[in-house]
């Protein structure tokens, strides 16, 4: 603060900062930001139950106690009577950077603890279907995002990077928990200046920046994987793919193969097939293939393309065209899935732990995809199909949500409305007036980063800070933990929940794993008062060693991979069984329905 105004400045080790934390100043003391307790009226006066005045309705001013009050008697009401299966704590979302009061950890073991657990969601809207489909064909989901070609990779050995729907900047500004170098723009730079050619598939020229001096593929979208499936079929028609990788470490060629030939459906995948698809130019796509064999070359795959309909389909081509070229496992060649999706992609992991707050025993089992929230609150004791099981959604009479806003990614927002109205109870815990909260019926008042103490730090960024306020809490807003301690205590889990621990112990608490993890590599272990006195530490980092992947090209036998085969699957029996029209058992050009 200067004059008391607030200055934010970044890191000086980021060669690339990112400029929307310009943000915060505004953000401070905005007039959207909620003061104190609030009550919808139609709910105070009527009590919970269904209602379609939710998002219209006015709110009444109420005291922390009361509102407490009026929450732990609903909360108690549903615990006791039909269950905690009845309550949502799925709470997806962004929130606060620091390691304690991370929203999702703080509701959830709350409701843990306190309520008996809740039904929760899996997945994320960024990648619902490549979530679900790459433990079936590859494997472990953060061994691809996370644990494979990194950015230090590309920079030294790339030669040739395709990427469909690009890279683009603006996503990796951002990661959970802490970014304290942006590299992405560098690591191409230096890659081009090497002579790597960057490659863009997609319908917007600057997905990749200017440093990585790009050619532009300007395809239709949607049609990635047909254009994928005729740079296959360039090299096997040339003998150009590697038959020998392809024995070694996948399964299901040969039937993808007939597939790709036209033999079963009698339409080969070439490139005068794509080009009809695509907009590319048919000798532009022979061209390419012919570019990128016996090149390191790096297929990346991005998030958007999955975000449509028959999304599966260009995740597992990606995967199949990587494989074609033989070039899985290597450095800085292969398959990088979502990389340039967000800062912590394409980066190594320390080497010690990072605090991480125990959110306890879920005694619920159920469970929804993020994005079914409308179908479930709309449709309850309905069937739907996910990952090949036949599911029943569950009756929900409150949704709880702390550290998220879904009216800003949700699909068709008119209908998330109503399916809203039909629940009991809404609960929100929001720093501002965001649509949600003006959809709820209990919204509580909580801090923002710049008014809490905490640890800011994340599993594969080096440096971990220490985070202490900068200014008082706005208005009346509270802590998410000093809200839930009371919470807590009126149902009777406030020891449960704390474990009698003020914020700061719980700092210190969570601190100690990390210098643990220091001292038994023999290097400088700072203790909570030294550390939290300091500007931050950085932490030593893994291996840049190509993660799993690499482990399993250089031996398949020893090392194989979590898949029901071991090896890569072109042809998946798991997902042949399942029986889905719009997911076959290997990669399918499936055209748009509308």
């Amino acid at each position: 603060m200067k004059d008391g105004e607030l200055q934010v400045r970044p890191h000086p080790g980021d060669p690339d900062p990112n400029e929307i934390i310009q943000n915060f100043p505004g953000a401070l003391r905005h007039r959207a930001r909620i003061a104190q307790p609030m009550v919808r009226r139609g709910w105070l006066e009527n009590g919970p139950g269904p209602d379609d005045r939710r998002g219209r309705d006015e709110y009444m001013p109420v005291s922390w106690s009361r509102a407490l009050d009026l929450l732990g008697a609903e909360l108690k009401r549903l615990r006791d009577g039909p269950g905690p299966e009845a309550i949502f704590g799925g709470s997806y979302g962004w929130a606060s950077a620091g390691r304690f009061h991370h929203a999702q950890s703080q509701i959830h073991r709350f409701l843990n603890v306190a309520c008996g657990g809740y039904v929760k969601s899996v997945n994320s809207y960024s990648s619902g279907a490549s979530s679900v489909l790459v433990p079936h064909i590859i494997g472990d989901y953060e061994d691809l995002v996370k644990r494979n070609v990194s950015w230090e990779q590309i920079a030294e050995h790339s030669e040739i990077v395709l990427a469909f729907g690009g890279m683009a900047l603006k996503n990796s500004m951002v990661a959970g928990g802490s970014v304290s170098k942006h590299v992405e723009r560098g690591a191409m730079a230096r890659a081009a200046q090497r002579g790597c050619a960057f490659v863009l598939a997609g319908p917007l020229r600057a997905d990749l920046p200017e440093e990585a001096k790009a050619e532009w593929l300007s395809c239709i979208p949607g049609s990635d994987t047909a254009l994928m499936m005729a740079l296959v079929h360039t090299l096997v028609v040339e003998g150009k793919h590697d038959r020998a990788f392809l024995d070694r470490c996948t399964v299901g060629w040969p039937v993808f193969e007939r597939y790709l030939l036209g033999e079963t459906d009698g339409q080969p995948k070439d490139a005068n097939w794509a080009a009809a698809i695509t907009g590319v130019a048919a000798d532009e796509i022979v061209a390419l293939a012919r570019r990128l064999h016996g090149k390191r070359a790096l297929i990346v795959v991005a998030h958007a393309l999955q975000r449509a309909e028959h999304g599966e389909q260009p995740v597992w081509m990606g995967m199949v065209l990587a494989a074609a070229l033989g070039q899985i496992g290597l450095p800085g060649g292969g398959y990088g899935y979502a990389l340039g999706a967000i800062a912590y992609y394409g980066r190594r992991f320390n080497a010690v732990p990072v605090p991480t707050f125990s959110q306890g025993k879920n005694g619920v089992a159920d469970y929804i995809p993020v994005a079914r929230i409308s179908d479930m609150l709309l449709q309850p004791g309905q069937t739907y199909r996910y990952n090949g099981q036949t599911r029943t959604y569950p009756e929900i009479k409150l949704v709880y949500w702390a550290g998220g806003n879904p009216f800003h990614h949700h699909q068709d927002l008119n209908r998330l409305r109503r399916a809203f109205s039909k629940l009991d109870t809404l609960v929100v815990h929001e720093l501002a007036w965001t649509a949600t909260a003006r959809h709820a019926d209990i919204v509580l008042p909580c801090t923002m980063t710049l008014e809490r103490e905490d640890i800011g730090g994340s599993s594969n960024d080096p440096l971990l800070v220490p985070m202490h306020p900068v200014v008082p809490p706005f208005g009346e807003a509270r802590d998410d933990y000093a809200i839930f301690a009371d919470l807590a205590e009126r149902l009777g889990a406030c020891e449960a929940f704390t474990e009698g621990r003020s914020v700061r112990q719980w700092l210190e608490y969570l601190y100690e794993p990390t210098r643990k993890g220091l001292a038994a590599k023999g290097l400088p272990a700072p203790s909570f008062a030294e550390f939290w006195g300091s500007e931050g530490y950085i932490l030593p980092q893994q291996d840049d060693d190509g993660g799993r992947l690499r482990a399993f090209r250089d031996d398949p036998t020893g090392k194989p991979l979590p898949t029901p085969s071991g090896k890569l699957e072109i042809f998946s029996e798991t997902i042949a069984g399942f029986g889905e029209a719009d997911c076959p058992g290997h990669p399918t050009w499936l055209g748009p329905t509308n």
